[in-house]
């Protein structure tokens, strides 16, 4: 398998060298030195492997239940990305914002850094060679940092690809996650949220029931990301042995897709999805053996805290810089203790985001139970992302208020992580 892995590195390597938007933003030398050295990490671990018979997989992350130090790859995978979030999606996002779409050449863009691999089984051409929790929270995490709906949007494909990896049947894997990989890979959406008052996504009010071979699938799914560009998505239904995902194709008789613009997420397009009896073959459903519909929401939930602690970073850290340059009264108004005082408690506030996400994150890696740790993450972020991004705001005085910069965007985006469920496993 490593022989594999690093094929695929050099393979990315050569899509990157035929791209000219690295040149333009003056990232060809970093991300090329990340894929080298990958590609050398996988020299080095086949000597391990060789040497000892087995070693970990290469995006397990660490062996202990909750380390704070990340492996060589994970770090790697992160010095990769920033300058990509940083450079490229951030000065997109206004754009994006007023478009209320992705726009095509960053889409391109991400394609060519192979996200979607961390996804697709090592066996399969892809990079995911063990446990991915952790890995995918710090790739979101990091993306978030440029963007939050960009982050969002551009790790559709990849939250697709953990869906089909982690719950699909063996023979459904070999058909659908290898063509996640081709450059002209088909594009999915996670279609989870109801509009129902008071909707339990654990029990969901689309329905499912079997005629025949055949699945009728019935309900109503709101604030769909990229769910108007999808070329399929993956439903969830309550069936009658319970809750269950199914790859449904967008264009099926019975399906409707209209706009739904929100407060927030403009760049993700999201889009309300009707079903009515909608008919798909029973293989449709996904068939891998122990899905847990509790399971996937709280990977989901987590994928969402990721986000945040990604965007409440770059917050935090633009805030600094602007109180740091902006003077009153002869000095930087960071000097004023009301000022000083409110970004030390966005830095505590974002620092235990952190911990509780990549806690939860840890014992999933582990196979151990994680729903407490999930709902602890999720419930501790809904609150405190959302102060986080009122407080940068409040900071910038006037111009927070304004679209020159950023946090007016950052503060709408992050509402919707106490709002939305599923759309984001890791």
């Amino acid at each position: 398998m490593t022989t594999t892995l690093q094929g695929h590195a050099l393979a990315l390597l050569n899509r990157l060298a035929r791209a000219d938007w690295p040149d333009r933003f003056k990232l060809r030398k970093p991300l090329e030195g990340l894929l080298l050295r990958g590609s050398r990490a996988g020299f080095r671990l086949a000597g391990r492997r060789s040497a000892h018979g087995s070693t970990r997989p290469l995006l397990s992350g660490p062996a202990e239940l909750f380390d704070l130090s990340l492996s060589e790859e994970q770090q790697l995978l992160r010095d990769m990305l920033a300058p990509f979030a940083v450079e490229v999606m951030r000065p997109a996002a206004l754009e994006a914002d007023a478009q209320g779409n992705l726009p095509p050449a960053l889409r391109a863009q991400a394609a060519a850094l192979g996200l979607v691999h961390y996804g697709v089984p090592e066996s399969m051409g892809g990079l995911a060679g063990g446990p991915t929790a952790l890995t995918t929270a710090l790739l979101a995490e990091t993306l978030a940092q440029g963007d939050l709906s960009l982050a969002a949007a551009l790790l559709q494909p990849l939250s697709a690809a953990h869906c089909l990896r982690r719950w699909s049947s063996t023979e459904q894997q070999q058909r659908w996650l290898p063509a996640l990989l081709h450059e002209d890979a088909p594009h999915y959406a996670l279609a989870i949220h109801e509009p129902q008052v008071l909707a339990d996504p654990a029990r969901p009010a689309t329905r499912a029931r079997k005629r025949g071979g055949q699945y009728r699938l019935d309900g109503e799914k709101c604030l769909v990301l990229q769910g108007g560009d999808a070329e399929y998505l993956i439903v969830s239904a309550q069936c009658s042995d319970g809750p269950a995902l199914f790859r449904v194709p967008a264009d099926t008789d019975g399906l409707s897709r209209q706009p739904e613009p929100a407060m927030g997420l403009k760049a993700c397009a999201t889009t309300r999805i009707r079903l009515r009896q909608v008919k798909v073959e029973r293989d449709a459903r996904l068939a891998g053996r122990g899905f847990d519909h509790r399971v996937f929401l709280d990977l989901s939930a987590l994928g969402w805290c990721a986000l945040a602690v990604g965007t409440c970073q770059a917050a935090l850290d633009y805030v600094i810089a602007y109180c740091n340059d902006r003077h009153a009264f002869g000095e930087p108004i960071s000097h004023r203790q009301g000022v000083a005082f409110s970004i030390a408690d966005m830095a505590i506030e974002l620092e235990g985001m952190r911990l509780l996400l990549w806690r939860a994150c840890a014992r999933a890696d582990r196979g151990l139970d994680f729903q407490e740790q999930a709902w602890r993450a999720r419930l501790f972020c809904s609150e405190h992302a959302p102060r986080i991004g009122s407080a940068a705001v409040q900071l910038l005085g006037g111009h927070g208020f304004t679209q020159e910069h950023p946090v007016e965007r950052w503060y709408r985006d992050l509402r919707a992580v106490g709002v939305l469920n599923g759309a984001m496993p890791l």
